[in-house]
């Protein structure tokens, strides 16, 4: 197995290091956006909902090339590596879709479910697949992972575009708090 891996090095070092530079970017933006929330009510929430998910599916995407690139798999190890982290995405999905059903300072629409729900659990079950066909030896599963790490990265891509985009439009939008006035009539 470890001959077969070795050919997708050049793919999980691109995919693996844009994944962690795009974790880095995020907290940049949920760095710099600290301002605009705050007062916006529900925030903590919405975060937990929308911009930690986002996150976490850049670190799978990073911990996938890390295993991935792991020297000395055979079938088994790489079958049950794969399959750990499709279990577990399994499961943060399930808490992503409970944390979305609680946040009341925005109504998720289709486009959320489908990018924040939706496509990660295709990626996941993906990874479940993968892990299935790596047991048995078979190479083609690496396509499986392949597909499951891209749909992660460009899952994650998305979302992070959407947060910063609904931070810069609706941070503008926030009512000002009441001493901010009160500063403003002294002068």
């Amino acid at each position: 197995m470890s001959e077969a891996v070795a050919g997708w090095d050049t793919f999980y070092v691109i995919i693996g290091s844009s994944a962690a530079a795009l974790t880095g970017l995020m907290f940049v933006v949920i760095t710099l956006t600290g301002e605009t929330r705050m007062g916006m009510g529900d925030t903590a929430s919405g975060l937990d909902a929308f911009a930690s998910p986002t996150v976490v599916h850049f670190c799978v995407v990073l911990l996938l090339a890390a295993v991935l690139t792991s020297p000395l798999h055979n079938a088994f190890s790489l079958g049950l590596s794969v399959s750990i982290v499709g279990l577990i995405g399994l499961g943060y999905v399930i808490t992503v879709i409970l944390r979305m059903k609680r946040v009341k300072a925005y109504a998720p629409v289709g486009e959320d479910w489908l990018w924040h729900v939706c496509i990660p659990l295709i990626a996941y079950l993906s990874l479940l697949a993968s892990a299935g066909v790596l047991w048995r030896g078979s190479a083609a599963g690496l396509y499986f992972v392949a597909a499951a790490s891209l749909l992660l990265l460009y899952a994650g891509i998305h979302n992070a575009w959407d947060t910063a985009t609904w931070m810069a439009i609706h941070g503008k939008d926030r009512p000002k708090p009441p001493e901010q006035f009160e500063k403003q009539d002294k002068v």
